[in-house]
């Protein structure tokens, strides 16, 4: 009889060391197959990232593999966080991946957005921010990948004049062809950049060239005009103004 019990969450305490060479400093985020953590490399005072994995959700290490192996080919694209290592760790008697990876300090999206007037973007600021998101997503797209889990608590942002600085985190695995969770990344970029300029209760009142980008946030009328990141890009560096 299996009597292993399931991990469910590791609650971590600052101070706590892992693999003997990282120091806990501070719970970053909680996923449905990980827990991320700011970690202090011992040796050199370095902070990472760590992403620890469940075991029921990272069978056979598969998951956690997949996800280096990916970070790994997609290591020149500069908006995306950068895998360092794999760690392992044991946690009540089971062994336990950790992936270390780069560590970027920064406001996720959704903050952002909750501090600005109205708890909204203006739609010329939001098209700037759409822009440089589509510019961040490009190089993965073109290389056959995808990120897989685009939404705003995703997105490290840095505001510099009238532009955007942007970082991705925490890509996903989707077992659905790639095709078609490139075109779902689309339709994900189309569906932050409606509800950064207030969703709903401010779409009625946007004028026809956001609503050509938005299309109703119809998955298949939006992946109809834009099939990937370059596709939406190359769209708002040329629509005419109204």
């Amino acid at each position: 009889m299996n009597t292993t019990a399931t991990i469910t969450q590791f609650n971590l305490t600052p101070g706590r060391k892992l693999a003997g060479r990282y120091e806990v400093v501070a719970l970053l985020g909680v996923g449905w197959e990980s827990e991320v953590y700011l970690v202090r490399e011992i040796a050199t005072g370095v902070e990472r990232a760590a992403k620890i994995f469940f075991p029921e959700r990272n069978p056979d290490n598969r998951v956690a593999k997949r996800t280096a192996e990916k970070l790994h080919k997609l290591r020149e694209c500069p908006a995306l966080i950068q895998y360092v290592t794999q760690e392992t760790i044991v946690f009540r008697r089971q062994t336990v991946a950790v992936l270390i990876s780069e560590y970027v300090d920064g406001e996720l999206l959704n903050e952002f957005i909750a501090r600005q007037p109205g708890q909204r973007l203006h739609r010329f600021e939001a098209l700037h921010l759409l822009h440089a998101m589509t510019t961040a997503l490009e190089p993965i797209h073109e290389r056959r990948e995808y990120h897989g889990d685009l939404h705003s608590g995703n997105v490290i942002v840095q505001r510099i004049g009238i532009g955007f600085e942007i970082r991705l985190i925490d890509i996903f695995h989707h077992a659905q062809r790639k095709t078609w969770s490139i075109q779902t990344d689309v339709v994900d970029l189309v569906r932050m950049f409606y509800d950064a300029i207030g969703g709903s209760r401010f779409y009625s009142r946007e004028p026809k060239f956001v609503k050509e980008i938005c299309r109703g946030l119809r998955h298949t009328l939006i992946t109809q005009r834009f099939r990937n990141a370059g596709q939406l890009r190359r769209h708002l560096e040329s629509f005419r103004w109204e």
